[in-house]
């Protein structure tokens, strides 16, 4: 599934040249660091059985190679078992994009604008179930015979509330959709941005309990550059939710991502009192103003190009080789897992920073926090003495932390927050 070697392995990022306000790129491909094609491919079997854990150490010293990075992403996202053969891959990879097109042509049948080639920006049906007669309505479902009525177009009334609700979260993935990597050429085809959209509108069609939030198509959009197949990018963009599914779930009360900012409060508060009371006397205490770093793992915090060496550092410091069976039980119980189970597994193959959760034990209690908690902390330590001498307001919290935008080290953040890992546990366990 590699793209094509002779296309150049920059031209998938490309700026578009009238945006110079974006933040530049800091991280650049090494030889001798990064997974090289040669690597990657060296790292399999004949038969096609991976030792991912040959690799981790090089994806986290120096990235992956763009032109094969969507493949490697699928194997550390857990779209796939490293011990399978290639045959088993591809005739799972095959089960995989039937199930799609089915999902997706029941979203069509629903609403023929899915898998047309366009996508709407405008409300489309009321919360009762009555479609909205709005010229840009009609026109975006069917600009060729324009708003003629509202029969032709196919909308009738609504009565399923499943069905409404997922109708009415369309538009607002058009918006979204229309507002993802503007910057980049790649989203200047319209083809581009219906795949992001129908991609979206189907996820929020099977994902009942949580739907589509935003934020979600920054998560989204990497998959559909990286991997050609729409098909093989909805799974990975599925599984990447699965991890990160419990940061969008929301109740009357509170948000998802709360979970972890309570967490946040709690790490900051053991390795840097000082500036967690600071931050608790600006009123800041529940550390909303990082809501958007762990909703998104940073997409705005850094350039494209070092948000994806952000995001493969990660999983490649928290790999765990038991992640695909774990979703695939669960799919058979018909459930989302929301992380790993603890299971004898071996440490080699796991990733630094899952091998220390193991031997602090942290997998046989609570699920351990995951490295972008850490990440965070790295990044407001890194900050502290600016923080504590020029903030006397959230809106200097916010400013100052803004600031950065462009300006991080995702390496040096990663290996920030190993540390401050290792100096939590060590200070948690203490009586």
């Amino acid at each position: 599934m590699w793209r094509d070697a002779g296309t150049p392995a920059d031209s998938f990022y490309e700026i578009r040249p009238e945006c110079t306000d974006v933040p530049k790129t800091r991280f650049k491909i090494k030889a001798g660091k990064t997974l090289s094609v040669r690597k990657w491919q060296a790292a399999f079997s004949p038969e096609g059985n991976l030792d991912l854990g040959k690799t981790l150490s090089r994806i986290y010293r120096g990235g992956i190679h763009p032109l094969i990075r969507g493949e490697v992403w699928e194997f550390l996202l857990g779209c796939f078992d490293p011990k399978s053969t290639f045959d088993e891959r591809e005739q799972m990879r095959q089960r995989r994009r039937v199930e799609y097109a089915r999902w997706k042509e029941d979203c069509r049948q629903m609403f023929p604008v899915v898998g047309s080639g366009r996508f709407i920006t405008a409300p489309v049906i009321s919360e009762d179930g009555q479609p909205i007669q709005d010229p840009l309505v009609l026109s975006q479902m069917n600009p060729d015979k324009g708003a003629d009525g509202n029969r032709a177009n196919g909308m009738e009334p609504v009565t399923d509330k499943k069905i409404i609700q997922w109708m009415l979260t369309l538009h607002q993935i058009g918006l979204d959709v229309v507002r993802t990597d503007r910057t980049l050429v790649f989203y200047e085809k319209q083809e581009h941005l219906s795949k992001l959209w129908d991609i979206l509108a189907v996820y929020a069609w099977i994902d009942t309990d949580v739907g589509y939030c935003q934020g979600m198509s920054d998560l989204c959009s990497p998959m559909i550059i990286l991997l050609e197949d729409e098909a093989d990018a909805f799974w990975c963009f599925e599984r990447l939710m699965r991890r990160l599914r419990g940061n969008f779930r929301c109740t009357d009360s509170s948000v998802g991502v709360e979970a972890q900012l309570n967490n946040l409060a709690s790490i900051t508060q053991v390795i840097d009192p000082k500036l967690h009371q600071h931050l608790e006397t600006l009123g800041g205490g529940d550390y909303l103003f990082a809501f958007r770093m762990l909703m998104v793992l940073f997409r705005r915090e850094f350039s494209f190009c070092d948000s994806l060496y952000l995001w493969e550092m990660m999983w490649a410091l928290e790999y765990d080789p038991d992640l695909f069976s774990v979703y695939e039980e669960s799919d058979t119980d018909s459930e989302k897992a929301e992380g790993s189970k603890g299971k004898a597994k071996s440490i080699r193959q796991c990733g630094k920073y899952e091998r220390e959760n193991m031997k602090s034990g942290a997998n046989n209690s609570e699920a351990p926090l995951p490295i972008s908690v850490f990440l965070v902390a790295s990044v407001l330590k890194d900050k502290s003495s600016k923080l504590l001498t020029e903030a006397r307001g959230l809106d200097d919290v916010v400013k100052i932390l803004n600031d950065m935008t462009g300006n991080l080290d995702a390496r040096k953040a990663c290996t920030g927050a190993m540390k401050l890992h290792k100096k939590y546990l060590k200070k948690a366990k203490k009586p």
